[in-house]
């Protein structure tokens, strides 16, 4: 287990990589051999900023093993091109897949970090002749990219958004079928309480509809539905949860101790009914 070092006034939980694995997950790293759930997701399964995200929260509710495969903006590309992580995950009792935004996958407009999911590295052909007035060396994220290109033309975007939801329906089916059917799908439903202007593309997870989960939920064991708000939206929330200076904006967006809680509880009823 490690420290995960962000820079200079900045706290990061603790990670680990598992032997053979390059994916950064949540620390500490579980007891492998005893009969376990998995978890797989992005920030919110991490559970950053908070002592003690869902998974470590279910493994006590349980008295369970639970082993967090969560990493910081990881997406279906992040896990699937991680051979370790997914054995540990095909190799649970069950599976927890915390349903992702599209935005942060490679498709043929633009690619994507290969486990930072949410960077952004660079255009396609296509994307640059679609978009021949827009200057890409000036974004760093996904979320950036699609809201930027929205906003530039809502036309022009409409391609770009068939194929992201087209790219995250495959991934998606591609994952829970490497889970073979033992998967559960979690998906953290954030309140939108922003104005249309500041949030033109919605809530997270980020251009995915409920259409799009009905075409994927077939392939899992079943489907939790968890109404979330982040912790700057909650009094006192950001208090009871540990970041440097600079990463108060972060945090601000994350979930804090309350809706892990709750997230939590919801689970250990959905596994408690399966078993």
């Amino acid at each position: 287990m490690s420290m995960h070092v962000a820079g200079v006034g900045a706290l990061e939980d603790p990670i680990c990589h598992y032997p053979g694995s390059a994916l950064p997950v949540r620390g500490p790293c579980a007891d492998l051999t005893a009969p376990y759930l998995a978890f797989l997701g992005g920030s919110e399964t991490f559970g950053r900023f908070v002592a003690a995200p869902f998974p470590a929260l279910l493994d006590r509710f349980l008295g369970q093993t639970c082993v967090n495969l969560g990493s910081i903006s990881a997406g279906p590309d992040a896990m699937l091109s991680d051979a370790k992580v997914m054995r540990i995950a095909a190799a649970a009792a069950s599976t927890v897949v915390q349903i992702p935004g599209a935005q942060n996958l490679s498709n043929q407009y633009y690619r994507v970090h290969p486990r930072r999911n949410d960077r952004f590295l660079r255009p396609s052909r296509r994307l640059t002749a679609l978009y021949p007035d827009i200057d890409f060396t000036e974004f760093h994220f996904t979320k950036h990219l699609v809201t930027s290109l929205y906003r530039c033309s809502p036309g022009r975007f409409a391609p770009v958004l068939e194929e992201l939801r087209a790219v995250w329906i495959a991934r998606m089916e591609r994952l829970l079928q490497a889970l073979e059917g033992r998967a559960l799908l979690l998906w953290l439903q954030y309140e939108d309480t922003r104005p249309r202007g500041d949030e033109p593309l919605g809530p997270d997870p980020l251009l995915v509809t409920g259409a799009m989960i009905g075409r994927v939920a077939p392939r899992a064991r079943g489907l939790i539905e968890v109404p979330v708000v982040p912790a700057g939206q909650l009094a006192g929330e950001t208090e009871k949860m540990a970041f440097g200076p600079l990463q108060a904006p972060a945090a601000n967006h994350m979930l804090g101790p309350r809706m892990h809680k709750r997230i939590a509880a919801r689970l250990a009823e959905a596994v408690k009914a399966q078993r």
